[in-house]
């Protein structure tokens, strides 16, 4: 029986390529493995994240005993019929494209809160998060926020308690006007605003774009909705 020259080109071209089939073989058959569990971790910590923006710690309150209802709504702010909360969770994945096609998920909780989802750009990648109000619509119950680039210890800041803290208490509108909570530098004068981060100003500018644009889209709903108290 005629053997191979371990040593020749075609020899090691050819176990090279089944080398490389087997690896990647296995590397699909893992991933394929992993993917329900990693997509159930994804949808986890949305629903964590739309926990903690209602003031509430994840650790020990679960979506179920927070949020009542997810809606998905139309340009005018009316619910969408035939929408499962698993289409809205999707939505979340690409806000771009859900907005685009003019559909804005929402979060109701039993006490009359909502959490809306924003996205924007910060100053090396994409910003995003939940922004909670109270059940008059124009105050701040509390905010979420992440991002994929920012720089630690300026603009990932945004991401820490204190930031986030600093936003719960402020309203949205003036009058009937939509103003936004704005991360203002040289420190907050009114109560549309927050102290900026330090150094991390195109972080900030990409926050007040996120949040002033986000709460825009859902401008319909809120104004049909707000107390004027």
């Amino acid at each position: 029986m005629a053997k191979f020259n371990v040593n020749s080109n075609a020899y090691i071209i050819i176990y090279s390529v089944v080398m490389v089939v087997v690896v990647a073989v296995l590397l699909a058959v893992t991933s394929l493995s992993l993917q329900s569990r990693q997509n159930e971790n994804m949808l986890n910590e949305k629903r964590q994240q739309i926990v903690k923006a209602l003031g509430e710690n994840p650790e020990t309150a679960s979506y179920a005993d927070v949020v009542a209802e997810a809606v998905m709504l139309d340009k005018s702010g009316n619910a969408i019929s035939g929408k499962s909360e698993a289409d809205i969770f999707e939505a979340l994945n690409d806000l771009t494209a859900s907005f685009e096609a003019g559909e804005f998920p929402i979060f109701k909780a039993a006490n009359g809160s909502v959490v809306i989802p924003v996205y924007g750009a910060g100053l090396w990648g994409p910003v995003w998060g939940y922004i909670a109000l109270e059940a008059d619509m124009n105050t701040v119950k509390g905010i979420v926020m992440d991002h994929s680039g920012e720089t630690p210890g300026l603009g990932a800041e945004i991401t820490t308690d204190k930031v986030q803290s600093s936003f719960v208490g402020k309203t949205i509108f003036e009058g009937n006007e939509l103003v936004s909570v704005t991360m203002r530098k040289g420190g907050a004068t009114n109560n549309h605003e927050v102290d900026a981060i330090s150094g991390g100003t195109k972080t900030c500018d990409g926050v007040n774009e996120m949040i002033k644009s986000g709460l825009t889209d859902y401008l319909p709903y809120l104004n049909a909705n707000k107390s004027n108290k």
